[in-house]
């Protein structure tokens, strides 16, 4: 089985987000140590904004959206960046949800094309976001990769870790919660 694992924040070894992917693919490599590993760095080697020339040709593929075909497992690291996923992240959304590849129109609407994978998104929050908080209204990484990952026939799973900078306790209860979660990942 192949794992494609996938970082974009841009606080590097302070990150939540990096720490929790990290930590995602060690319980899953835990289950299977003979998971093929590929890792992507979307800050180190960023993309620049969706061109008309970084569109492949109807039938083609790329580099980018093979990589995340071929993959049976994919793990995100997505931290919360003014409301939203941060701009590394969505530019490599933007090669990946490619009509005819992961997507295509049917007379009902669209129908999602790679639901044959796992996909586990591990989600840092300065604030509080979730169900029942105050400002939850506000939160658009869960909800637009649920939609986006939805879109091409995929449910995604989430790890989250919020309030993190709320002060140090908030941030260690936080990161010890979602290890909790990641601890209860099935295989």
């Amino acid at each position: 089985m192949k794992l494609l694992h996938i970082d974009s924040a841009i606080t590097g070894d302070q990150s939540v987000s990096r720490k929790l992917s990290t930590e995602i693919v060690g319980v899953l490599k835990a289950f299977d140590p003979d998971l093929d590993l590929t890792y992507r760095d979307l800050v180190a080697e960023p993309f620049g904004h969706l061109t008309l020339g970084d569109m492949p040709a109807p039938g083609e593929s790329t580099p980018v959206l093979d990589e995340f075909l071929d993959a049976d497992i994919v793990v995100i690291g997505a931290p919360m960046y003014n409301f939203t996923i941060s701009s590394q992240l969505k530019a490599w959304i933007d090669r990946i949800l490619i009509a005819g590849k992961t997507f295509r129109y049917g007379e009902t609407g669209p129908i999602g094309l790679a639901g044959d994978k796992r996909v586990i998104v591990a989600v840092a929050r300065g604030g509080r976001y979730g169900a029942g908080a105050p400002d939850a209204q506000h939160e658009h990484v869960e909800t637009y990769l649920t939609t986006i990952l939805g879109f091409i026939g995929v449910t995604p799973e989430f790890v989250i870790a919020e309030g993190i900078l709320l002060g140090p306790e908030q941030r260690d209860a936080a990161i010890a919660q979602a290890e909790q979660s990641i601890g209860a990942l099935a295989a």
